[in-house]
């Protein structure tokens, strides 16, 4: 309940921001900065929460975190300039960050080896659910008045009374994952360069796509759907990739995946499409293939991985990722300032480009993994809500068994040194 509600407030809050900016007349580039300031955040609340309810506990943390969640939102309300949205955004990054990872190290304490999957699976669906209906929410009024602003920090509240009020004991110490870009590197380049421009990309169309939208005409509810309908078919697209990936050379399922996002970013850059029908449609064909990058990468790396090392595996390749989110949007953000709305794609499209050809320069100097070494695919939520506590749950038994509940770090040990 808490993560739904948590969820629900920051699909809210990530929508009604570049709608409300673009209505005040904020630039692109200003807009992209909003989310480079939640990627920063969001990457300091992974690092920094795990010494924060060490040193409060977990209900104190989770309560501060979505106080200030509320506070952030209505500042922004109060104070509407990109001097200040910035910095609040990327508060707002941090006590998100903060709060799922305190709600997923719940979960984690509280699901045995045998339920973990189902845990996982129900909690990534609800969390799914709950961002589209924050988004949707958003077709039931107007942007330019108070009411999208007052109602996220009022869900941000209501998210703290499960918590509040549990009568069960705090969980273990949360997962903390440090970036050792070295180790990650040995044991997969390409999801390393991946997985960074994977988060050049989805974070320049996350905080931007609304823009992009109000650009070219379209009106607030159909902003909404373009801004969920990429989502829930990425979601639905993860099942179809992965089996194939599971069977195939997983390299080559990336360079298939990322060739069709490439055409999606020529459609979108070159058609000049306008009528909401044809947009959303093509919304649905570039998040099918962008959001299903993601867990194809990490199935990767974690083919190369030594058995215990997910966690630290995943948790670094979220990381890199935090990092190309940090780059993306503000690359995009000045690109449609200074050539307009579709130069949004140019930059998505140079960032799968890139992929593209780094990827079959590997497939030509490194062998495939075996298939008897390759670890069972497993959908992910979108990497710009996940956090190492989010790796430590939908970890398997093996993954449970080598990182027992005492352990409080994930940093321990080694990554394997093979390449693919």
């Amino acid at each position: 309940m808490g993560s739904a509600l948590l969820v629900f407030a920051g699909g809210v809050n990530s929508l009604i921001l570049p709608v409300r900016g673009e209505l005040e007349g904020f630039s692109a580039a200003s807009l992209g900065l909003l989310g480079t300031g939640w990627a920063l955040g969001y990457v300091a609340g992974c690092l920094r929460t795990p010494a924060l309810v060490a040193r409060v506990g977990h209900i104190r943390a989770f309560g501060a975190m979505c106080a200030i969640a509320a506070i952030a939102v209505l500042l922004s309300l109060v104070l509407i300039s990109p001097e200040v949205w910035i910095p609040v955004r990327a508060l707002s990054g941090f006590c998100f960050a903060g709060a799922a990872m305190i709600v997923e190290s719940w979960l984690n304490e509280r699901a045995d080896a045998k339920s973990r999957g189902k845990v996982f699976g129900i909690y990534t669906m609800v969390n799914l659910a709950a961002t589209t209906a924050g988004q949707m929410v958003l077709t039931l009024g107007e942007a330019s008045g108070y009411f999208f602003f007052v109602l996220a920090a009022m869900v941000y509240c209501l998210a703290l009374l499960p918590t509040a009020i549990s009568a069960t004991s705090t969980p273990r110490p949360l997962t903390q994952v440090s970036l050792d870009l070295g180790k990650l590197w040995r044991n997969s380049p390409i999801a390393v360069f991946a997985v960074l421009m994977v988060g050049v990309s989805n974070a320049a169309f996350a905080t931007l796509a609304a823009v992009y939208c109000a650009r070219i005409g379209l009106s607030l509810g159909e902003i909404a759907l373009f801004a969920s309908i990429p989502i829930l078919a990425g979601a639905a697209s993860q099942i179809p990739v992965g089996i194939v990936s599971d069977r195939l050379d997983r390299r080559k399922v990336l360079v298939a995946v990322t060739v069709l996002a490439m055409l999606a970013d020529a459609l979108f850059l070159f058609t000049g499409l306008t009528q909401a029908l044809a947009v959303l449609v093509l919304s649905a064909f570039f998040g099918a293939t962008v959001f299903a990058m993601y867990p194809v990468i990490v199935a990767h790396a974690s083919d190369h991985a030594e058995p215990g090392s997910f966690i630290q595996v995943s948790g670094g390749l979220l990381l890199v990722f935090g990092i190309g989110s940090i780059v993306g949007p503000t690359v995009a953000g000045f690109a449609m300032t200074t050539f307009g709305a579709s130069s949004l794609f140019a930059v998505t499209g140079m960032a799968h480009m890139l992929l593209l050809l780094f990827a079959l320069v590997r497939l030509r100097i490194a062998p495939a993994v075996a298939a008897v070494d390759k670890v069972a695919f497993q959908s992910k939520p979108l990497a710009r809500s996940s956090t190492p506590e989010t790796a430590a749950l939908a970890a398997g038994e093996t993954e449970t068994d080598a990182h027992p509940p005492e352990t409080p770090k994930a940093d321990h040990g080694s990554i394997s040194s093979r390449k693919e």
